[in-house]
């Protein structure tokens, strides 16, 4: 009897059907495979009993690299008369396969690459099955050259000849090219010099480099100048967030950072993400390149020009994204020659187009794990898989929150997360985020039945999943911030949809709460419908509202004043800088303002207590110039005390109703050690160890009163390495088990994965 095998996943554009058309020839079997919307579908004519079986463990086992099966079914079909086995033309049936994510360049491309006597030599766009682009270029499904940027270099006959054979690592590489068909360099203005001399000695001349990579341009200097780290930090106005680095090999990379084998393995992965690295002492590189950081971000070259780029190079270049400060990343030629015009020395430039703008992916590893902070190029948009439970649900798109914005697309157990579009504020980045949404739509056939968005009154994409709501006719829910956060933990971690009731502790800058109020440091019970707040930490006003974010001795001066330590502070502590600081404020207005609650909304925010902490550590007291920039600063310092600090109390206030976590013991103890010299690392550690016991402390009470045993961290402050790694080993040591994100950012960029599971559970559950 013939039978047909159903294969889902990440299975096209991969070397997937050569694979099995490899394989059926070696065990005898004919028949058929293809490409269509649900994945790949083979068909056996007249197998022997087990060589379906056998075909699938062979596939397993000798899977494509970029490939991922996430479902094989086999099934009897009627007879069907076939002599040999042949791949044939896709199935143009609605898409549900998955877009496989851009991968950086395979072992076999890079050697031809630098093979003098390979057609493709030194050919910066040499790609197969299992490298090179493909989120960035894609326009429509199939994965097919028509539908993608490619469509402008028709193949000349010997690439075409790969194209055709299945035996070929380059049957059906969509982005197949070489120097006779396909994509070519240039530099702005020396269009007949030769390009990468013209890039290498603007670099070696202390100049700065705009570069048209994959997903965006670069602009890149020599890491080891100062003068032009320093003049490039000036051009693109970024004072203080680091460069990202990049090396041509791990080598290199040794000499300035440490490398160990999981830093390593996500270094030289198909997705080469930025892996934040600890420096090695006396590296020799200038600290401007991570102002107030032990740490650096270094990635490997991902793409052919990338490695040719630096091939020369024995030491790193700075690879920051083509923009000024706070805008998207340049995309388009003729964008990029406006827009960097007073960035850049020079522009190197090539004309196959990037359809997607496609960040670099950042990881940090926490508790021995890498753990992304921000998931896009080499990640996005791969599914997650979900629990079987959520196969049958109804499909939702959720549109996140307008900081770090993702947007997610959920139809059974595939939740499409879509690369980091970033924060909305930008006009430039909310029509990225608009088109985003349109194309996604578009690529994946999708016609949501309900859209969720964050329950913020005032964001952008909130008013903008309204209104798309109302043109397709779909229902909308507005999640709450921070049952997002605990649920996008819960999704990707595999729970079931009925999936009882765990704790979940969200810690963040700010977030619209349940109570419209302004939460961000929250101890919740939650399941897929529905959360609780257990317990927060306290509600602390903001003087100056959104000031407060931008301000951090606005956050200290109101805690000090809310617990009645702040003119018994001025006075006991006038020889510290803070203080001094202080004083020179306008106290009595400021005082006024929080007694009559004006302009000075309350917050339980754990980012604006790591502010407050900063700013009386003369942290980036006066202003920050990036998000999170006091809170990094004061966890690196931390970073560098005494392990064995005594950790600073916390009161702990309970009720009935609600748990309160109260700063006050704190502030007297803080200022007593700075006032008598304790080093300021010592300090910072105490305050994290504080702050991680009283979680822990209120965390198993919470868990053990109601019978809970799984804890889910999550919000954007979980990104800090030592509060993490002290609540995930302090819940272990309990006998709790931590659930925390491995494939999805911990930030908002995650949030859109929890609003479409909350949403597809309440709809499962008839709504409710």
């Amino acid at each position: 009897m013939a039978c047909a095998v159903r294969i889902r996943g990440l299975v096209q554009g991969v070397g997937f059907r050569p694979t099995v058309w490899r394989i059926c020839n070696q065990l005898g079997l004919t028949g058929d495979v293809r490409n269509d919307g649900e994945g790949v579908l083979v068909r056996l004519a007249n197998p022997d009993p087990g060589r379906a079986e056998e075909l699938l463990r062979q596939l397993r086992e000798q899977l494509p690299p970029l490939a991922r099966i996430d479902t094989a079914e086999l099934d009897r079909i009627e007879d069907f008369d076939c002599d040999r086995f042949e791949i044939v033309a896709s199935d143009h049936s609605a898409p549900l396969t998955g877009i496989i994510p851009d991968a950086a360049t395979c072992p076999a491309c890079l050697s031809e690459l630098f093979e003098p006597d390979d057609r493709r030599y030194r050919y910066p766009f040499i790609n197969c099955t299992h490298c090179g682009p493909r989120l960035s270029i894609i326009r429509a499904i199939p994965y097919d050259r028509a539908n993608t940027s490619m469509a402008a270099f028709p193949l000349c006959e010997r690439c075409a000849a790969e194209f055709s054979d299945p035996a070929d690592r380059r049957y059906h590489a969509q982005p197949n090219a070489c120097p006779e068909c396909g994509p070519r360099l240039w530099v702005a203005g020396h269009e007949e010099q030769d390009p990468l001399t013209l890039a290498q000695d603007c670099l070696r001349g202390g100049g700065i480099l705009a570069l048209k990579g994959i997903g965006g341009f670069h602009l890149a200097c020599d890491a080891g100048n100062p003068d032009a780290v320093a003049r490039l930090r000036q051009r693109k106005r970024r004072y203080a967030k680091p460069f990202a680095l990049m090396a041509r090999d791990k080598a290199v990379i040794r000499k300035y950072a440490e490398l160990d084998p999981v830093a390593a393995g996500l270094l030289r992965s198909a997705a080469a993400p930025i892996v934040l690295l600890a420096r090695t002492p006396d590296g020799g590189l200038p600290q401007e390149l991570a102002p107030d950081s032990q740490e650096i971000g270094f990635m490997l070259p991902y793409s052919p020009l990338h490695h040719l780029l630096l091939a020369p190079w024995a030491s790193p270049l700075v690879m920051t994204s083509g923009n000024l400060s706070d805008e998207p990343q340049c995309t388009g030629n003729d964008e990029a020659l406006e827009r960097l015009a007073g960035l850049a020395d020079s522009v190197l430039l090539h004309d196959r187009a990037i359809v997607n703008r496609v960040d670099d992916s950042v990881v940090r590893i926490l508790a021995g794990r890498g753990r992304p902070l921000r998931r896009a190029r080499g990640y996005a948009p791969a599914p997650v898989r979900l629990h079987e439970s959520f196969a049958p649900v109804t499909p939702i798109l959720a549109l996140g929150g307008d900081l770090k914005n993702t947007i997610c697309l959920l139809r059974g157990q595939d939740a499409i997360l879509s690369q980091h579009l970033g924060d909305l504020a930008d006009a430039r980045t909310r029509d990225a985020f608009e088109q985003t949404v349109r194309l996604y739509l578009e690529l994946f056939a999708f016609h949501p039945a309900a859209i969720a968005t964050d329950r913020h009154p005032g964001y952008h994409s909130a008013r903008f999943g309204r209104e798309l709501a109302a043109r397709l006719g779909a229902g909308t829910q507005g999640i709450q911030h921070h049952h997002a956060h605990i649920a996008a933990v819960m999704a990707e971690r595999g729970l079931a949809i009925d999936h009882p009731p765990l704790i979940g502790i969200a810690l963040d800058g700010l977030g619209f709460g349940a109570d419209d109020g302004l939460w961000g440091g929250e101890i919740l019970l939650a399941d897929f419908r529905r959360s609780r707040r257990l317990a927060h930490l306290e509600a602390i006003p903001l003087p100056g509202g959104d000031r407060a974010a931008l301000q951090p001795w606005r956050n200290l001066l109101a805690r000090l004043w809310q617990h009645g330590l702040l003119e018994q502070t001025l006075e006991s502590h006038a020889d510290l800088a803070i203080v001094d600081f202080l004083r020179q404020q306008p106290l009595a207005m400021l005082e006024q303002m929080l007694g009559r609650g004006i302009n000075s909304p309350l917050s339980s925010s754990a980012g604006r207590l790591f502010d407050a902490v900063a700013a009386a550590l003369d942290l980036h007291k006066a202003r920050i110039d990036q998000e999170g920039q006091a809170a990094m600063a004061l966890e690196q310092l931390a970073l560098k005390g005494n392990p064995n600090s005594e950790p600073y109390p916390f009161e702990i206030n309970r009720s009935d109703a609600l748990a309160v976590i109260e700063s006050g013991p704190l502030w007297p103890r803080l200022f007593e050690d700075l006032s008598e010299g304790r080093p300021r690392g010592d300090i910072a550690r105490a305050f994290h160890l504080g702050l991680a016991n009283s979680l822990l402390e209120m965390t198993a009470a919470m868990a053990s009163s109601h019978g809970v045993s799984e804890v889910a961290l999550s919000g954007g402050v979980m990104q800090n390495r030592l509060l993490f790694e002290r609540l995930h080993a302090g819940l272990l040591a309990l006998g709790l088990q931590p659930l925390a994100h491995r494939e999805v950012p911990a930030n908002d960029g995650g949030i859109s994965l929890g609003q479409a599971a909350i949403a597809a559970a309440r709809l499962a559950a008839g709504g409710r």
